[in-house]
């Protein structure tokens, strides 16, 4: 930081590579880790109230080798692209508003940051994101649960499911699932909260070595501790034209009435595989990237 400035100005001048650097953990999270997010998806609505014509799955190693042998690489990777368009935005939109959020509570302050401050800033960003986002998630879903023997009119891709949603059932239909989706913040904002306090422990744990070796505190981490630090922190309706549930508190009462408490805990296996090295990746890749940007300034 310049002699003089403060932390909120140090942190304003960042605010765009912080989204940069989260678009582009965003996208590798995705590009790495997209089968999981198939298995998981169709897990969740398999052998429930469903009109998805999805094949019996044993577990998460069966659903790989039942999808890859039935639709090739291409089931693997089914909605693919809004994948890739939602992670790399949100994540470059959770980075900017959490910044933003950041530098709102470091006005007039010389310190750092509190718990809660990064917990009510993560909290913030997730409800915007989560806004922003929800008709690609959306999209995302049903283009994941599309197979070979689907009975209703496939979709072609994103943009034709994006299409004929809004025409069939109105822009409403793009926000189904968001009361969900804005409860997740939460834990959103926990894992942000967690990361950045385990971050600053590890930073003052490795503190003496820096002064040392005339390395800063930053750079004194590197993406094995960022990888431990990340992963430490952490439908369409039926042919007949009716969604196959009214609304999120509806999903509950007949989950449990029809598949009992198991149907709560579907996919979570792949869910777990998916999530933990998912969140190990998306911040060895954000914080790699803002030290590209740190270096690149420094030479000019």
């Amino acid at each position: 930081m310049p002699p003089g400035a403060s932390p909120a100005a140090s942190a304003e001048a960042w605010t765009w590579e912080n989204a940069a650097a989260g678009a582009a953990a965003g996208f590798a999270t995705v590009a790495t880790l997209h089968p999981l997010d198939v298995v998981r998806t169709r897990f969740q609505v398999s052998g429930g109230r469903g009109c998805y014509d999805l094949p019996p799955y044993r577990n998460t190693a069966h659903a790989v080798y039942t999808i890859a042998r039935s639709e090739g690489l291409r089931g693997l990777y089914a909605g693919f692209y809004p994948a890739v368009l939602g992670s790399t935005v949100s994540w470059g939109l959770y980075f900017f508003f959490y910044n933003r959020a950041k530098q709102r509570y470091l006005q007039g302050k010389d310190d750092q940051l509190r718990p809660v401050h990064h917990l009510v800033s993560a909290a913030e960003a997730g409800a915007l994101v989560c806004l922003f986002t929800n008709p690609i998630w959306l999209v995302k879903t049903r283009l994941q649960l599309q197979t070979p023997s689907h009975h209703t009119s496939r979709y072609s891709g994103f943009s034709d499911a994006l299409r004929t949603i809004l025409k069939e059932e109105g822009w409403l239909a793009l926000y189904r699932g968001i009361g969900p989706g804005l409860l997740l913040v939460t834990h959103g904002a926990i894992q942000f909260t967690a990361y950045e306090e385990l971050r600053k422990a590890l930073i003052f744990a490795k503190s003496r070595q820096t002064r040392t070796d005339n390395r800063s505190c930053d750079d004194s981490l590197n993406s094995i501790d960022y990888a431990a630090l990340g992963a430490g922190s952490k439908q369409r309706p039926g042919s007949d034209g009716t969604p196959k549930y009214k609304d999120s508190w509806h999903v509950v009462k007949e989950t449990a009435r029809h598949e009992g408490v198991r149907g709560f805990y579907r996919g979570i296996t792949s869910n777990l595989l998916k999530n933990l090295p998912a969140a190990s990746l998306t911040f060895v890749v954000y914080e790699n990237v803002i030290k590209l940007f740190k270096a690149a300034k420094e030479k000019t």
